[in-house]
């Protein structure tokens, strides 16, 4: 058997990201987090912003489910955070349109709760009209203010505190959100002339919970029933609206003054009636290992905790072949390799040095449990021309094939596998598989 060559992983071009830790833990003690998941629809979910940031940042686990793999996902629109680039917020910006569309997913999820179409447009017009600014209060919480000096722009800008005043009464019509607004205009753009229209509610953006319109501030409430009060909290964007401006010359007669309107664009502030939550999804091999070899996870089923043996019999019931897969996933962890689902090339895991933000995937790896003579029911019995297939298209994709051979004592009973320790007496056994070249034989051999 010829013996395999190690190749170099293939650093990316471009890395934005510093490399801080292998795993969430700390060595002292001081920093140390135990997180929480919970399992919805035989997938483990973390839903704490603190936890998918500390599992991801450390360790490369899990993936955002509307992202590509960092959770970073926004609904800001990149080509409006470009063009109002001047304006220092944090706060998405996105085209009117979409704004409509998600005015139009609350009204969908109200009609669907019985209510009246009378009703649905009261309560949309009342939570979707312009509010002021909002600003953190120091606890993750946001509120409006009765003037722009907390939430406008910047301190560059000195016009927009004294701009930012004025204030009107209004009430809700469903007596829920009512309170004094205040409001005002800011002269924000990406020149000079730009305004940023807004009208606020100070008890609404301090206030703001589930209790008043359950449907609209929180659409998932139904699926979630314990969300985050951070949750709760309304979501405000900036809407890049039109507004049209005529001539100020007084002798221009109605006509003219048609043929004169100039649409200038402005950023509305506003409430999302519709939000969308991102949360970190994690692979059962993930989750487990989190569990039990570092201890930093915890996973609830419903409210009750799931102790690591219960883990271990629920997962192989959804995945059958998990015990194997995780112990490979095991192996590769603790030699320093970070383990990512193989499946999009056809293998069980993919093998990233440091993770996927430095390196590709160096190795595409299928993993198998045998007995000590290389012999059991394999998970995907290959033929030559799988193999040769599943070759090239690692091969194609920059990688190579890896055969992960878990051999277990003959002796092993079934009583032994239904535990995690089990793995102490597994050994493991690596084979990487090549294509042979004859041109290439050919060729070295004629060099002796």
């Amino acid at each position: 058997m010829a013996e395999a060559v190690f190749h170099p992983p293939r650093r990316k071009r471009r890395v934005f990201e510093s490399y801080e830790a292998p795993f969430p833990v700390d060595v002292g003690g001081k920093d140390f987090r135990l997180c929480q998941a919970e399992i919805i629809n035989n997938n483990v979910i973390v839903r704490n912003p603190e936890d998918i940031e500390q599992l991801y940042n450390k360790g490369y686990f899990g993936k955002g489910i509307l992202s590509r793999s960092r959770p970073v996902f926004s609904i800001s629109d990149p080509v409006l955070v470009a063009k109002w680039r001047g304006i220092n917020t944090n706060l998405p910006i996105i085209t009117s349109q979409k704004y409509q569309r998600r005015v139009q997913w609350a009204k969908s999820v109200l009609q669907e709760q019985g209510l009246d179409d009378c009703s649905v447009t009261k309560i949309l017009e009342s939570y979707t009209r312009p509010q002021g600014l909002p600003f953190s209060r120091g606890d993750g919480a946001q509120q409006t203010g009765d003037s722009c000096t907390q939430g406008c722009p910047g301190p560059g800008n000195a016009e927009l505190s004294r701009e930012c005043a004025g204030s009107e009464g209004a009430q809700s019509p469903q007596g829920q959100n009512g309170g004094s607004q205040h409001g005002g205009d800011a002269a924000l753009g990406p020149g000079s002339g730009s305004r940023l229209q807004e009208q606020g509610d100070s008890r609404e953006g301090a206030e703001g919970s589930c209790h008043g319109d359950p449907a609209v501030l929180c659409p998932e409430q139904r699926a979630w029933e314990a969300l985050d009060s951070r949750e709760c909290a309304p979501e405000y964007v900036l809407v890049q609206e039109e507004e049209e401006e005529g001539s100020s010359c007084p002798e221009d007669d109605s006509s003219q003054a048609q043929e004169n309107l100039v649409k200038k664009e402005v950023l509305v502030c506003r409430k999302n009636p519709f939000r969308i939550f991102e949360y970190l999804q994690l692979s059962l091999e993930e989750a487990f290992f989190l569990v039990y070899a570092l201890g930093c996870l915890s996973i609830y089923y419903g409210e009750e905790p799931l102790s690591i043996v219960k883990l271990w019999e629920v997962f192989s019931e959804v995945k059958p072949d998990f015990r194997t897969t995780y112990m490979a996933y095991h192996y590769f962890r603790g030699k320093g390799w970070v383990p990512k689902v193989g499946l999009k090339y056809g293998t069980d895991l993919l093998l990233y040095r440091k993770g996927p933000p430095f390196y590709h995937a160096s190795y595409s790896v299928i993993a198998e449990l045998v007995d000590d003579n290389f012999e059991g029911s394999l998970r995907r019995p290959l033929s030559w021309m799988s193999l040769s297939g599943l070759n090239r298209t690692t091969a194609n994709a920059s990688k190579e094939l890896m055969l992960c051979y878990l051999i277990r004592p003959s002796d092993m009973t079934a009583e032994e596998m239904a535990t995690p320790e089990c793995m102490k007496r597994i050994k493991v056994q690596e084979l990487i598989v090549t294509r042979w070249v004859s041109s290439r034989e050919r060729s070295e051999q004629d060099e002796f």
